[in-house]
Formats: C-alpha cells, sequence, structure tokens
C-alpha cells in the first residue's frame, strides 16, 4: 500500500467518527462503562473474524506486551472519556471540545523525530482552543456549572486520543492486527468496572440498540483499523489536516438529527476549531517534511 493510499484508509476512520457523538447520544441510557463493553467487544470480535483470514491468528503473538498495553490504554481511556462527557454535557459542546485531537495530531506531530513544532502550529493551536473556550463560556445554552466536568473530561478526551495517535509512530511495526488485542482487552478492562460504579441499564429501544450496534461496528470498531494503517503508514500531517472535518461534521450531523440546536455561537466554535487546526496544518504541510 502507497503513502496515499494509506492515507485516504486512515480518512475513512474520520468519516466514522463524525456519527460518534449521534450514535452515543442515540444509545441512552446504557452508562459510559458498559457502552465500552458491548462496543469493543463487537469491534474486537469482527478484528478477530478479519484477523483469522488476513494471516491468522499467529500474528498476534509477536507483537510486544508494551505495544498492547499502549494500545488498550489509547482506545480504552479515549471512549471512557468521550462516552462520559456525553453524558454529563451537552453533546454537540462536548463534542466539539472532544474534536480538538485534529490540531492537537498536527502540534505533537511536529514533536516526533525529524518534525518540529512552528509558529504556526502555535497560532493554530491557540485559535482551536479559543474555539474551545467560546463552547465552554458561550456556546449553546451558555456556560452551565454542572457540565463542566463533561467539558473537562472532553478536553482530556482529545489530549488522550491525538497523544496516542502520534505516538503510534513510534510502534509502527507493530501489525493493524493488533488493534483487535486493543479492542478486546478495553472490552475486558470496562466489564469490571461498570459492575464497580455503574448500575446496569441495557439499552431500551430498537433506536439504543441499532445505535449501540453501529458504533460497535463503525466508530468503536472498524475506524481503528483503518486509523491504525493511516497514522501508521500514511501521511501523517495530510492525515491530521483532512480530520479538520471531523468537528464540522459531526455538529452538522447532531444538527439535522435535532439533537442539538442550530447556533450562532456555537457555529463560530465550530469554525474557530476548524480554522485554528488548518491554520496548524498548512505550518507542517510547508516545512517541506
Amino acid at each position: 500500500m502507497t503513502k496515499p493510499q494509506a492515507t485516504l484508509v486512515g480518512f475513512i476512520a474520520v468519516i466514522l467518527w463524525a456519527l460518534l457523538a449521534l450514535l452515543t447520544v442515540g444509545s441512552s441510557p446504557t452508562p459510559p462503562f458498559l457502552l465500552n463493553t458491548i462496543c469493543f467487544t463487537i469491534g474486537g470480535t469482527c478484528g478477530l473474524i478479519w484477523t483469522g483470514f488476513s494471516g491468522g491468528l499467529r500474528v498476534l503473538r509477536i507483537v510486544p506486551l508494551k505495544v498492547y498495553f499502549f494500545g488498550t490504554l489509547g482506545l480504552f481511556g479515549y471512549h471512557a472519556l468521550y462516552f462520559s462527557a456525553l453524558r454529563l454535557a451537552p453533546a454537540a459542546e462536548a463534542g466539539l471540545i472532544a474534536y480538538l485531537w485534529p490540531l492537537l495530531i498536527v502540534v505533537l506531530s511536529g514533536l516526533l523525530p525529524g518534525e518540529r513544532v512552528k509558529r504556526g502550529h502555535l497560532l493554530g493551536a491557540t485559535i482551536g482552543f479559543a474555539g474551545a473556550a467560546l463552547i465552554i463560556s458561550g456556546g449553546g445554552g451558555g456556560f452551565q456549572a454542572e457540565f463542566l466536568s463533561g467539558y473537562l473530561l472532553a478536553l482530556i478526551c482529545a489530549l488522550t486520543w491525538s497523544s496516542y495517535s502520534v505516538l503510534s509512530r513510534l510502534v509502527g511495526e507493530a501489525p493493524t492486527q493488533s488493534v483487535t488485542v486493543f479492542c478486546l482487552a478495553s472490552a475486558a478492562l470496562s466489564l469490571p468496572l461498570h459492575l464497580m460504579f455503574e448500575q446496569t441499564a441495557m439499552p431500551e429501544t430498537a433506536v439504543a440498540w441499532v445505535s449501540t450496534i453501529l458504533l460497535g461496528l463503525g466508530p468503536v470498531g472498524l475506524a481503528f483499523f483503518v486509523w491504525d494503517i493511516g497514522v501508521k503508514h500514511g501521511d501523517i500531517q495530510l492525515l491530521g489536516a483532512a480530520s479538520y472535518a471531523a468537528p464540522l461534521l459531526s455538529t452538522c450531523v447532531l444538527v439535522v438529527a435535532g439533537v442539538a440546536p442550530l447556533s450562532a455561537t456555537l457555529g463560530i466554535a465550530a469554525i474557530l476549531v476548524t480554522s485554528g487546526a488548518v491554520i496548524a496544518a498548512r505550518a507542517s504541510l510547508t516545512s517541506g517534511n
């Protein structure tokens, strides 16, 4: 697979993640750790089937344990934070804050060997965070103290996924099939935490079940495998730039579905987050790397 092809494959994940917020809302009232358990079990099972047809399960034995630990921490941590954020704060606002990860990928990728952070990276980061601040202070229905924990979880969520994506470059030799273990291990971690800290609430309606299953198949399933190919073998700067469609796409999906109201403040915040990311991308794409 060529580098441009790998980059395009990685962008499939961005399209799938544009549905993440809507499907998470649709899966309510299933609590975060239980939702993690169900979705990662679905994604991991699909991964096992694919691994069996693409070289056999023996390929998983050669992967170092540290890689499995790293991948599990990234997938489990991000989604536990994301699902919790969307349960504790309005979907559009929390989703936009969480979608600072494309911007952070560009900024953090400058710290990789052979890369460097430029003025444009810092300017883009500043504008992007201004968008997040606008969401918290006046986005949607305005700042409401009871949602602060959700906002903070969404921000930590963005930092978690961007760090995972950039650091994946350093374990580029691990086969994409290893994502199967990341998913299954994340499910195994989520179940006892659900039993200890949450009350069991399975999906109650057809919409909730369909949303949960689609989460496991797409945004919390296939997306990880194609993203792994993209960040390891594609152009991480271009992939980061392409990912800037995610916050706008996600917000548009929520508005069209009637989950989030259309407001000028929310629109301005989305434009700021996306514009900041584009500025950071231009700094990378003109650096000659």
